[in-house]
C-alpha cells in the first residue's frame, strides 16, 4: 500500500483537498444525468458506488476526524446506500500509513526519542491504520509488544475538520436550527478524547481491570513508561480481525461462545461501570487461536450517567412500551418529545419511536436471543426502508433525543452487526452473575 509522507494539517490545506473532492462528487453527478437522459432505467449504483470512492479518496489523506465520521457511518448499515458502506468501513483498519520517515520525526516529537532508542526493534511499516493512529510491532526485554502512534496534526484540526463536514451531516439527518449543536458538541468531545492517549491508557487499564471478570475475553496489558499523549504501547495480541474471523467456517458453538463474551462485556460495562466501550467495530476485536474475543482499543469510552441510564432501560421493558401513559413520559425525560411539539409532531413521533423500541429492544425481552435470525434482520431492514422513504419524516425536525443517544445508539448498532456476523445465540441475562 502507498505510504504518505504529509498528512494536511491545515485549515485551508484541508478544507481544499474537501473541495476538490466535492467537484469531483459534482462531475459524478452530470455524468449519471447524462446517462439518465439516454436511458431513464438508469440507476444511482454506479453514482453511489463513484461518490463513495471519491470521498473515501478525499478523506482517507486527511486523516483524523473527516476520516473518523467515515468510520462511524459505515456501520449505520441501514442508513447509507451499500455503496458508502463497504468504501467507508475500509477506514476502520485499513487505510494508507505514514511513511517510515515521517514515523521516526512522528515518533520522536511525542517521545523525544526514536523509536529505535526506546525499543530492542521496531518494524517501520505500520500493521495497521486507521482514522487516527498506525501501529507498529516491536519487542522490549523479549516482549512483543503493539506500539500506537497518532497521526500529526489530527488532534489540532477536529473543530475545524467537524465545521467542514457539519453541513452534509445536517441534510443527511434532518437536522434543523441552533438546538442539532448539541450533538455536534458531543461528537468534538469524544474525539478529543480519542486524541488523548494518556487518557485512554487510564480508561484501558481500568476496564480491563474491571471486566476480567467475564470468560472468554482477553485485554492487552498498557506500559504506562512508554506512552504518551499520543504514542501507546500495550502488548501486542495475536488473532483475526472478527469481520475476517466472521467469514470462517466456525461452528455455532464457537460465534454463540463469542457472542457470549460480547454480550456480557458490553452489559457489564453499561450496567456496572455506568461507562461503555463505544466503538464497537470489528477492527477493535480480534479472535485468537483458542476462539476467545480479544478487546485492543478503548479511545472511546461513554459514560452513561444516571438521568440518560434509568428512562433508556425502563423503555426497554414491554410493561412500559405497552403503556402509553409511561411510553409517553419517558420519551419526554429522553427528550424525544418535547414541550413546543405540535399535536401532529407528538402523534408523529410517538409512532415513530414506538415501532422502532418495539423492535430494538425486544432481545431485553426475552431469556435466550438468536442474532442470526433473519426474520428479526429482516424486519429492521423493512423499517430503515420505510422511514427513508416516508416522505413527512423528511418535513419533520430530526433534532431529536439526548445527546447520549448518539453513541449508546452507535454502540448498540455496532454490537448488534458484530452479534450477528457471529450469528449468536446469547443468554440475555447471563452477565448479571459478574456484577457482585
Amino acid at each position: 500500500m502507498k505510504t504518505l509522507d504529509k498528512i494536511p494539517t491545515g485549515k485551508i490545506e484541508r478544507a481544499s483537498k474537501l473541495v476538490k473532492t466535492g467537484a469531483k462528487i459534482g462531475g459524478n453527478y452530470a455524468k449519471y444525468l447524462g446517462k439518465k437522459i439516454i436511458n431513464p432505467d438508469t440507476t444511482k449504483d454506479e453514482l453511489n458506488k463513484d461518490n463513495a470512492a471519491d470521498i473515501y479518496d478525499g478523506l482517507k489523506s486527511l486523516k483524523g476526524s473527516a476520516l473518523k465520521v467515515a468510520q462511524m457511518l459505515s456501520m449505520e448499515k441501514n442508513l447509507l446506500p451499500n455503496a458508502y458502506v463497504e468504501k467507508f468501513s475500509l477506514s476502520q483498519f485499513s487505510v494508507p500509513p505514514l511513511s517510515a520517515p515521517l514515523v521516526r520525526k512522528t515518533f520522536k516529537t511525542y517521545l523525544d526519542k526514536y523509536p529505535e532508542e526506546v525499543f530492542d526493534t521496531f518494524d517501520k511499516d505500520s500493521i495497521n491504520a486507521a482514522s487516527i493512529g498506525q501501529v507498529h510491532k516491536a519487542t522490549k526485554d523479549g516482549k512483543n509488544l503493539a506500539v500506537k502512534i497518532q497521526y500529526p496534526g489530527v488532534a489540532q484540526s477536529i473543530s475545524s475538520d467537524l465545521a467542514i463536514v457539519k453541513p452534509i451531516a445536517i441534510r443527511m439527518f434532518n437536522l434543523q436550527g441552533k438546538d442539532s449543536d448539541k450533538y455536534f458538541k458531543e461528537v468534538e468531545n469524544k474525539l478529543v478524547e480519542e486524541t488523548d492517549y494518556v487518557l485512554e491508557v487510564a480508561q484501558s487499564n481500568e476496564i480491563t481491570e474491571a471486566c476480567s471478570v467475564i470468560p472468554n475475553i482477553n485485554f492487552p496489558r498498557y506500559y504506562t513508561e512508554l506512552s504518551s499523549s499520543r504514542i501507546i504501547t500495550m502488548d501486542w495480541m495475536t488473532g483475526k480481525h472478527l469481520s475476517e474471523f466472521a467469514k470462517t467456517n466456525f461452528s455455532q458453538a464457537t460465534g454463540n461462545k463469542l457472542g457470549q463474551a460480547l454480550w456480557d462485556f458490553y452489559m457489564f460495562q453499561i450496567h456496572c461501570l455506568r461507562k461503555v466501550h463505544a466503538d464497537p467495530h470489528p477492527g477493535n476485536f480480534l479472535v485468537n487461536d483458542s476462539d476467545e474475543l480479544i478487546a485492543i482499543d478503548f479511545g472511546c469510552i461513554k459514560a452513561v450517567p444516571d438521568s440518560f441510564y434509568v428512562p433508556y432501560f425502563e423503555l426497554a421493558r414491554p410493561e412500559v412500551i405497552s403503556n402509553d401513559e409511561k411510553f409517553t413520559e419517558k420519551l419526554y425525560e429522553l427528550e424525544i418529545l418535547m414541550p413546543n411539539d405540535t399535536p401532529e409532531e407528538l402523534l408523529f413521533f410517538k409512532s415513530i419511536f414506538h415501532q422502532l423500541l418495539s423492535l430494538f429492544t425486544s432481545p431485553f425481552h426475552k431469556d435466550d436471543f438468536d442474532f442470526g435470525d433473519e426474520v428479526f434482520w429482516g424486519k429492521i431492514a423493512a423499517l430503515g426502508e420505510q422511514f427513508s422513504s416516508d416522505k413527512q419524516i423528511r418535513k419533520m425536525n430530526g433534532n431529536r433525543g439526548s445527546k447520549h443517544f448518539l453513541y449508546m445508539n452507535r454502540t448498540f448498532f455496532g454490537l448488534y452487526n458484530l452479534l450477528h456476523d457471529l450469528k449468536a445465540n446469547i443468554k440475555v441475562n447471563d452477565y448479571r452473575k459478574y456484577l457482585s
